[in-house]
């Protein structure tokens, strides 16, 4: 059932509208006794999950005993970052996903019907996996809180991804990576039907159908001033909240290109991307779009790390970016890798196949990954200072520029879309 609904390519909803909408489908709801959120973490600031996690605070306070950031496999906020994202939330509401240890598999999807949507990629079961909090019997209301947007894992983001990936265990989160790379992500990337979203969904009819939970999925584009709009609002507690915030976000988000291009330029916010676990979006969300021995430019004035998780930021380190042939070979020879396939499958996202050149340039401050680091792990190193004097960076428009007779196309932030040649999209 869909409790609110309002977006198109040219909404543009207000904090007070946001507020207004959040509060209308909550008191259909009727009254509750304990509310658990469930909204992404600062590695998605700009969802706008963050506001309506307040506004969810300010409707229910009390009832609302916990916040669970969905971390995945991320590094647990600081408490700068809640204060910043979450303005009015309690710091101690707040818990921290241990991917590892706080996890219980609610059931398994078969390995039939997992080798049936995959086309024969994989043939493994896959179990549904989630936070122990959500499974506590007092709880009536689960606000899964996140944005809809083309994604390299399953297509298109979040809906029940939140709670299976974002809340998820080791093996759950490894497995469903897994399944979309050996499927082959640029069959799936802006595509809300996908071998493993109907892995999700089987999860969900089967194994979470009793839980609480309500979706409330977000839109988020450019206007023409640059600035982020709010597109689409969408509140509800089944599979077409989800459908329906898919299509607005495929108008939204995905562009369109008539020709491949030769050289992109992208820009990774230190903010919110400090490895290359996150900052690989820059090579996900262009692959597509960009042309046989062409060239990918990655600004990155704040890249730390490879994985930010200690066991996968050692993977990385040893086999590198290196293809999808060799990756699935290492798997299939290396029981380290075999055991970590979240792991093998970012391996072959940050990969270009060979097909274009990608061109780390890191900041230079102590901490940011070196020359010798970046090059180890079959990147190629750009001096950031270099590279954004020669491309006059501070004055890049996103979309087509020309620099000095040579077209260039900008990307100010790889998280809010997906770029493809016409001729390269898999409809």
């Amino acid at each position: 059932m869909i409790f609110y609904e309002k977006g198109s390519q040219t909404t543009e909803l207000s904090p007070e509208e946001i507020k207004q909408a959040i509060f209308s489908a909550l008191e259909q709801l009727g009254e509750k006794k304990r509310v658990v959120a469930v909204p992404p973490d600062f590695t998605r600031f700009n969802s706008r999950a963050g506001e309506i996690t307040s506004y969810c605070y300010g409707f229910y306070k009390d009832k609302m005993s916990d916040v669970l950031p969905a971390l995945g496999t991320h590094n647990p906020m600081t408490k700068e970052q809640i204060d910043r994202m979450f303005p009015g939330v309690p710091q101690d509401l707040f818990r921290i996903h241990d991917w590892r240890n706080d996890v219980v598999t609610v059931g398994e999807v078969p390995a039939e019907f997992v080798k049936e949507v995959s086309e024969g990629a994989v043939d493994f079961t896959w179990p549904a996996q989630v936070n122990k909090l959500l499974l506590e019997e007092d709880i009536d209301l689960i606000l899964s809180i996140g944005q809809v947007v083309p994604h390299e894992v399953v297509g298109m983001a979040n809906y029940n991804k939140n709670i299976f990936v974002g809340t998820g265990g080791s093996e759950g989160i490894n497995k469903s990576h897994y399944v979309g790379a050996a499927y082959g992500m640029e069959r799936m990337m802006g595509h809300a039907d996908t071998p493993v979203r109907r892995i999700f969904n089987y999860a969900s009819d089967n194994f979470t159908a009793d839980l609480p939970i309500l979706y409330v999925q977000t839109v988020i584009g450019k206007g023409k001033d640059g600035e982020l709009k709010l597109r689409g609002l969408y509140i509800g507690d089944d599979l077409e909240v989800f459908t329906k915030a898919a299509k607005l976000s495929l108008e939204v988000n995905f562009e369109m290109l008539d020709k491949p291009l030769n050289k992109v330029i992208v820009y990774l916010d230190p903010e919110e991307f400090n490895s290359t676990w996150l900052g690989n979006k820059s090579v996900y969300r262009t692959r597509m779009a960009i042309d046989d021995g062409g060239e990918l430019i990655v600004i990155a004035p704040k890249l730390v790390e490879f994985g930010e998780d200690k066991e996968i930021d050692k993977l990385i380190r040893k086999y590198g970016y290196c293809g999808t042939e060799n990756t699935l070979e290492f798997v299939k020879k290396n029981e380290d890798l075999g055991n970590n396939l979240s792991a093998a499958a970012h391996l072959i996202h940050g990969s270009s196949e060979g097909r274009f050149s990608v061109t780390y340039c890191p900041g230079k401050e102590k901490g940011n990954l070196s020359k010798e680091e970046i090059e180890s792990v079959h990147f190629l190193y750009g001096d950031i200072d270099e590279v954004m004097e020669k491309y006059d960076f501070n004055n890049l428009k996103d979309g087509y520029n020309t620099v000095n007779g040579e077209e260039v196309f900008y990307i100010s932030n790889p998280a809010l879309g997906l770029w493809a040649f016409r001729e390269r999209f898999s409809y």
